[in-house]
Protein backbone atom coordinates (compact mmCIF):
# COMPACT_ATOMS: atom_id res chain seq x y z
CA UNK A 1 0.00 0.00 0.00
CA UNK A 2 1.13 3.45 -0.84
CA UNK A 3 1.34 6.33 1.82
CA UNK A 4 -1.13 9.03 0.50
CA UNK A 5 1.53 11.62 1.02
CA UNK A 6 3.46 10.14 -1.11
CA UNK A 7 1.20 9.96 -4.15
CA UNK A 8 0.39 13.50 -3.50
CA UNK A 9 3.65 14.82 -3.76
CA UNK A 10 4.77 12.54 -7.50
CA UNK A 11 0.91 13.92 -8.28
CA UNK A 12 2.27 17.61 -8.71
CA UNK A 13 3.87 16.89 -12.09
CA UNK A 14 4.13 12.88 -13.89
CA UNK A 15 7.14 10.89 -13.46
CA UNK A 16 9.21 10.74 -16.21
CA UNK A 17 10.75 7.21 -17.22
CA UNK A 18 13.83 6.89 -19.34
CA UNK A 19 13.66 4.00 -21.66
CA UNK A 20 15.20 2.92 -24.49
CA UNK A 21 13.75 2.98 -27.36
CA UNK A 22 13.42 -0.51 -29.02
CA UNK A 23 9.88 -2.55 -29.33
CA UNK A 24 10.95 -4.70 -26.09
CA UNK A 25 12.36 -1.72 -24.14
CA UNK A 26 9.31 -0.14 -24.84
CA UNK A 27 7.01 -2.54 -23.74
CA UNK A 28 8.60 -3.17 -20.93
CA UNK A 29 8.52 0.73 -19.92
CA UNK A 30 4.64 0.42 -20.92
CA UNK A 31 4.15 -2.36 -18.39
CA UNK A 32 5.41 -0.30 -15.63
CA UNK A 33 3.82 2.76 -16.91
CA UNK A 34 0.59 0.68 -16.97
CA UNK A 35 1.04 -0.48 -13.17
CA UNK A 36 2.04 2.86 -12.05
CA UNK A 37 -0.86 4.16 -13.80
CA UNK A 38 -3.35 1.88 -11.85
CA UNK A 39 -2.25 3.27 -8.63
CA UNK A 40 -3.12 6.62 -9.92
CA UNK A 41 0.62 7.76 -10.92
CA UNK A 42 1.13 9.47 -14.31
CA UNK A 43 3.97 8.56 -16.16
CA UNK A 44 5.33 9.87 -19.50
CA UNK A 45 7.82 8.05 -21.31
CA UNK A 46 11.47 9.62 -22.56
CA UNK A 47 13.28 7.77 -25.28
CA UNK A 48 17.16 7.70 -24.44
CA UNK A 49 19.56 6.13 -26.65
CA UNK A 50 22.41 4.17 -25.39
CA UNK A 51 25.85 3.50 -26.47
CA UNK A 52 24.97 -0.09 -27.24
CA UNK A 53 22.41 1.24 -29.57
CA UNK A 54 24.21 3.46 -31.18
CA UNK A 55 27.29 1.18 -32.35
CA UNK A 56 25.57 -2.01 -33.93
CA UNK A 57 28.56 -2.61 -36.27
CA UNK A 58 30.77 -4.62 -33.19
CA UNK A 59 29.76 -7.52 -31.08
CA UNK A 60 29.09 -6.21 -27.46
CA UNK A 61 32.53 -8.14 -26.01
CA UNK A 62 34.43 -5.63 -28.29
CA UNK A 63 32.85 -2.41 -27.59
CA UNK A 64 34.55 -2.17 -24.22
CA UNK A 65 33.10 -0.53 -21.12
CA UNK A 66 30.59 -1.26 -18.38
CA UNK A 67 26.86 0.14 -18.80
CA UNK A 68 26.45 -0.32 -21.98
CA UNK A 69 22.89 -0.38 -22.50
CA UNK A 70 22.76 1.69 -19.01
CA UNK A 71 25.06 4.52 -18.92
CA UNK A 72 22.96 7.22 -20.91
CA UNK A 73 19.70 6.78 -18.97
CA UNK A 74 21.92 7.07 -15.57
CA UNK A 75 23.42 10.10 -16.65
CA UNK A 76 19.82 11.34 -17.04
CA UNK A 77 18.81 10.42 -13.85
CA UNK A 78 22.17 12.22 -12.71
CA UNK A 79 21.07 15.33 -14.18
CA UNK A 80 17.76 15.36 -13.02
CA UNK A 81 15.97 14.83 -16.37
CA UNK A 82 14.22 11.99 -15.66
CA UNK A 83 12.93 10.26 -12.02
CA UNK A 84 13.38 6.94 -13.19
CA UNK A 85 14.60 4.07 -15.33
CA UNK A 86 13.64 0.92 -16.41
CA UNK A 87 16.87 -1.74 -17.81
CA UNK A 88 16.59 -5.39 -18.68
CA UNK A 89 18.02 -6.57 -15.28
CA UNK A 90 21.00 -8.03 -16.78
CA UNK A 91 22.01 -4.81 -18.34
CA UNK A 92 22.75 -3.47 -15.44
CA UNK A 93 26.27 -3.51 -14.19
CA UNK A 94 26.88 -5.13 -10.92
CA UNK A 95 27.94 -1.75 -9.31
CA UNK A 96 26.50 1.18 -10.04
CA UNK A 97 27.15 5.08 -8.92
CA UNK A 98 26.15 5.33 -5.34
CA UNK A 99 23.87 8.54 -5.38
CA UNK A 100 21.88 5.85 -7.76
CA UNK A 101 19.78 2.77 -6.32
CA UNK A 102 18.30 -0.25 -7.69
CA UNK A 103 14.41 0.00 -5.83
CA UNK A 104 12.95 -2.06 -7.50
CA UNK A 105 13.53 -5.68 -8.83
CA UNK A 106 10.57 -7.05 -10.78
CA UNK A 107 8.86 -10.56 -11.09
CA UNK A 108 10.59 -12.58 -13.30
CA UNK A 109 9.65 -13.98 -16.18
CA UNK A 110 10.84 -17.15 -18.11
CA UNK A 111 14.63 -16.99 -17.60
CA UNK A 112 15.61 -19.44 -20.21
CA UNK A 113 17.27 -18.65 -23.57
CA UNK A 114 15.77 -20.57 -26.42
CA UNK A 115 16.82 -22.20 -29.92
CA UNK A 116 14.81 -20.33 -32.82
CA UNK A 117 15.45 -21.24 -37.04
CA UNK A 118 13.31 -21.62 -39.59
CA UNK A 119 14.83 -25.09 -40.94
CA UNK A 120 15.69 -27.30 -37.66
CA UNK A 121 13.75 -27.82 -34.52
CA UNK A 122 16.61 -27.81 -32.05
CA UNK A 123 20.24 -27.93 -32.24
CA UNK A 124 20.85 -31.55 -32.43
CA UNK A 125 19.23 -31.54 -35.75
CA UNK A 126 21.58 -28.25 -37.07
CA UNK A 127 24.06 -29.61 -39.76
CA UNK A 128 27.76 -29.51 -39.29
CA UNK A 129 29.45 -26.09 -39.08
CA UNK A 130 26.04 -24.65 -38.94
CA UNK A 131 26.31 -21.27 -38.12
CA UNK A 132 24.32 -19.37 -35.02
CA UNK A 133 23.59 -15.65 -34.45
CA UNK A 134 23.75 -14.62 -30.96
CA UNK A 135 25.34 -11.62 -29.06
CA UNK A 136 26.16 -13.39 -26.00
CA UNK A 137 29.61 -14.69 -24.66
CA UNK A 138 27.95 -16.80 -22.61
CA UNK A 139 25.77 -18.11 -25.45
CA UNK A 140 28.43 -18.97 -27.47
CA UNK A 141 30.69 -20.65 -25.04
CA UNK A 142 27.49 -22.66 -24.15
CA UNK A 143 27.06 -23.54 -27.68
CA UNK A 144 30.57 -24.80 -28.28
CA UNK A 145 30.55 -27.04 -24.89
CA UNK A 146 27.33 -28.73 -26.55
CA UNK A 147 28.71 -28.82 -30.31
CA UNK A 148 32.35 -27.58 -30.49
CA UNK A 149 31.95 -27.64 -34.74
CA UNK A 150 28.88 -24.73 -34.55
CA UNK A 151 29.95 -21.41 -36.11
CA UNK A 152 28.76 -18.72 -33.93
CA UNK A 153 28.67 -15.08 -35.14
CA UNK A 154 28.02 -11.78 -33.38
CA UNK A 155 23.94 -11.08 -34.07
CA UNK A 156 23.03 -7.53 -32.88
CA UNK A 157 20.22 -5.18 -33.37
CA UNK A 158 16.54 -5.51 -31.77
CA UNK A 159 14.90 -8.65 -31.34
CA UNK A 160 13.01 -8.07 -34.91
CA UNK A 161 15.80 -6.86 -36.63
CA UNK A 162 17.41 -10.58 -35.43
CA UNK A 163 14.20 -12.71 -37.11
CA UNK A 164 14.58 -10.78 -40.04
CA UNK A 165 18.25 -11.86 -40.44
CA UNK A 166 17.52 -15.42 -39.31
CA UNK A 167 14.42 -15.46 -42.10
CA UNK A 168 16.76 -13.80 -45.21
CA UNK A 169 19.52 -17.05 -43.92
CA UNK A 170 21.90 -15.13 -42.88
CA UNK A 171 21.92 -17.85 -39.71
CA UNK A 172 20.38 -21.61 -39.24
CA UNK A 173 19.54 -20.73 -36.06
CA UNK A 174 20.05 -18.05 -33.29
CA UNK A 175 19.70 -17.68 -29.66
CA UNK A 176 17.38 -15.28 -27.88
CA UNK A 177 15.57 -14.56 -24.40
CA UNK A 178 12.56 -16.55 -23.86
CA UNK A 179 11.26 -13.52 -22.04
CA UNK A 180 11.92 -10.66 -25.02
CA UNK A 181 9.97 -13.33 -27.35
CA UNK A 182 7.03 -13.75 -24.88
CA UNK A 183 6.78 -10.15 -24.29
CA UNK A 184 6.65 -9.61 -27.22
CA UNK A 185 4.11 -12.35 -28.60
CA UNK A 186 6.03 -13.62 -31.34
CA UNK A 187 6.02 -17.28 -30.79
CA UNK A 188 3.50 -17.71 -33.27
CA UNK A 189 5.43 -16.39 -36.30
CA UNK A 190 8.37 -18.53 -36.01
CA UNK A 191 8.62 -21.94 -37.27
CA UNK A 192 10.70 -23.51 -34.83
CA UNK A 193 11.28 -22.80 -30.80
CA UNK A 194 13.26 -24.93 -28.78
CA UNK A 195 13.60 -23.49 -25.31
CA UNK A 196 16.98 -24.93 -23.58
CA UNK A 197 16.32 -26.00 -19.76
CA UNK A 198 18.59 -23.63 -17.55
CA UNK A 199 20.10 -27.09 -15.95
CA UNK A 200 21.58 -27.66 -19.60
CA UNK A 201 22.23 -23.98 -20.67
CA UNK A 202 22.89 -21.48 -18.07
CA UNK A 203 21.30 -17.93 -18.12
CA UNK A 204 22.73 -14.74 -17.76
CA UNK A 205 22.13 -12.85 -13.94
CA UNK A 206 18.98 -11.33 -13.37
CA UNK A 207 17.73 -12.32 -16.72
CA UNK A 208 13.93 -12.27 -17.14
CA UNK A 209 13.25 -9.32 -14.46
CA UNK A 210 13.15 -5.80 -15.03
CA UNK A 211 15.62 -3.87 -12.59
CA UNK A 212 14.17 -0.09 -11.70
CA UNK A 213 16.69 2.35 -11.00
CA UNK A 214 16.00 5.82 -9.44
CA UNK A 215 17.95 8.60 -7.18
CA UNK A 216 19.10 7.64 -3.67
CA UNK A 217 17.34 10.16 -1.67
CA UNK A 218 19.87 9.78 1.17
CA UNK A 219 22.14 11.64 -1.41
CA UNK A 220 18.86 14.51 -2.21
CA UNK A 221 16.83 16.91 -0.05
CA UNK A 222 14.43 17.16 -2.33
CA UNK A 223 11.29 14.97 -0.99
CA UNK A 224 9.89 14.24 -3.98
CA UNK A 225 12.65 11.77 -4.63
CA UNK A 226 12.08 9.41 -1.45
CA UNK A 227 8.35 10.00 -2.59
CA UNK A 228 9.49 8.47 -5.79
CA UNK A 229 11.45 5.91 -4.35
CA UNK A 230 8.55 4.65 -2.15
CA UNK A 231 6.33 4.53 -5.07
CA UNK A 232 9.05 2.73 -6.97
CA UNK A 233 8.97 0.29 -4.56
CA UNK A 234 5.76 -0.94 -4.61
CA UNK A 235 6.70 -2.61 -7.77
CA UNK A 236 9.40 -4.78 -6.03
CA UNK A 237 9.30 -9.01 -5.91
CA UNK A 238 10.64 -10.45 -3.23
CA UNK A 239 11.17 -14.54 -4.23
CA UNK A 240 12.59 -12.79 -7.75
CA UNK A 241 14.77 -10.29 -6.38
CA UNK A 242 16.22 -13.01 -3.63
CA UNK A 243 17.42 -15.23 -6.99
CA UNK A 244 18.58 -12.09 -8.91
CA UNK A 245 20.75 -10.40 -6.16
CA UNK A 246 22.42 -13.94 -5.33
CA UNK A 247 23.42 -13.72 -9.05
CA UNK A 248 24.52 -10.08 -9.26
CA UNK A 249 26.54 -10.76 -5.64
CA UNK A 250 28.00 -13.94 -7.68
CA UNK A 251 29.34 -11.77 -10.72
CA UNK A 252 30.52 -9.27 -8.07
CA UNK A 253 32.63 -11.59 -6.12
CA UNK A 254 33.63 -13.19 -9.23
CA UNK A 255 34.80 -9.98 -10.63
CA UNK A 256 32.81 -10.42 -13.86
CA UNK A 257 30.54 -8.09 -16.08
CA UNK A 258 27.33 -8.18 -18.13
CA UNK A 259 29.34 -9.51 -21.34
CA UNK A 260 31.90 -12.42 -19.70
CA UNK A 261 31.12 -15.60 -20.62
CA UNK A 262 29.46 -16.52 -17.21
CA UNK A 263 26.38 -18.36 -16.64
CA UNK A 264 24.48 -18.04 -13.10
CA UNK A 265 20.84 -18.88 -11.76
CA UNK A 266 19.44 -19.34 -8.59
CA UNK A 267 15.93 -20.74 -8.10
CA UNK A 268 13.81 -21.37 -5.09
CA UNK A 269 12.81 -25.04 -4.90
CA UNK A 270 10.14 -23.91 -1.99
CA UNK A 271 10.46 -21.35 0.78
CA UNK A 272 13.41 -22.22 1.99
CA UNK A 273 15.58 -24.32 -0.16
CA UNK A 274 17.60 -22.56 -3.50
CA UNK A 275 19.59 -23.78 -6.15
CA UNK A 276 22.23 -22.00 -7.07
CA UNK A 277 23.98 -22.93 -10.68
CA UNK A 278 27.22 -21.24 -12.58
CA UNK A 279 29.31 -22.09 -15.29
CA UNK A 280 32.69 -20.09 -16.67
CA UNK A 281 34.51 -20.97 -19.71
CA UNK A 282 36.69 -19.87 -22.24
CA UNK A 283 35.60 -18.91 -25.82
CA UNK A 284 35.53 -22.10 -27.86
CA UNK A 285 34.83 -23.73 -24.41
CA UNK A 286 37.85 -26.11 -24.18
CA UNK A 287 37.96 -25.13 -20.71
CA UNK A 288 34.68 -24.56 -18.22
CA UNK A 289 34.01 -24.87 -15.47
CA UNK A 290 30.84 -25.86 -13.48
CA UNK A 291 29.20 -25.49 -9.61
CA UNK A 292 26.12 -26.24 -8.12
CA UNK A 293 24.40 -26.05 -4.69
CA UNK A 294 21.39 -25.94 -2.77
CA UNK A 295 21.27 -24.10 0.22
CA UNK A 296 18.50 -22.59 2.82
CA UNK A 297 18.76 -18.56 2.52
CA UNK A 298 20.58 -18.09 5.84
CA UNK A 299 23.40 -19.98 4.01
CA UNK A 300 23.48 -17.88 0.79
CA UNK A 301 26.66 -15.96 1.40
CA UNK A 302 28.50 -18.47 2.82
CA UNK A 303 27.60 -20.89 -0.06
CA UNK A 304 28.39 -18.19 -2.65
CA UNK A 305 32.02 -17.64 -1.29
CA UNK A 306 32.61 -21.61 -1.08
CA UNK A 307 31.60 -21.71 -5.41
CA UNK A 308 34.22 -18.63 -5.43
CA UNK A 309 36.85 -20.78 -3.45
CA UNK A 310 36.18 -23.84 -5.48
CA UNK A 311 36.19 -21.86 -8.59
CA UNK A 312 39.67 -20.02 -8.19
CA UNK A 313 41.11 -23.34 -6.80
CA UNK A 314 40.39 -24.59 -10.51
CA UNK A 315 41.71 -21.96 -12.47
CA UNK A 316 38.93 -19.80 -13.19
CA UNK A 317 41.19 -17.01 -12.92
CA UNK A 318 43.32 -18.25 -15.54
CA UNK A 319 40.16 -19.06 -17.93
CA UNK A 320 38.51 -15.68 -17.47
CA UNK A 321 42.14 -14.03 -18.02
CA UNK A 322 42.25 -15.56 -21.42
CA UNK A 323 38.88 -14.45 -22.66
CA UNK A 324 40.33 -10.92 -21.65
CA UNK A 325 43.15 -11.52 -23.85
CA UNK A 326 41.72 -13.13 -27.09
CA UNK A 327 38.72 -9.97 -26.86
CA UNK A 328 41.91 -7.56 -26.50
CA UNK A 329 43.79 -9.12 -29.67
Amino acid sequence: MIAQRYKDEVSKSPLILGTRSSLLALWQANHIKDKLQENGIEVVLKKIKTKGDKILDAPLSKIGGKGLFTKELENELLGGKIDFAVHSLKDVPVVIDPKLMLVAITQREDPRDCFVSEKYSDIESLPKNAKIGTTSLRRSMQLKKIRSDLDTQSLRGNVQKRLERLRSNEFDAIILASAGLNRLDLKDNIAFISHFQTSDFIPAMGQGSLGIECRDPKYSPNFRDQAIMKILESLHDKKSALCCNIERAFIRLLGGGCQSPIGIHANMFNSKEIYIQCIIGNLDATKFLNESRVCNKGEVEYVLQDIINSLKKNGVDKILQEVYESLDK
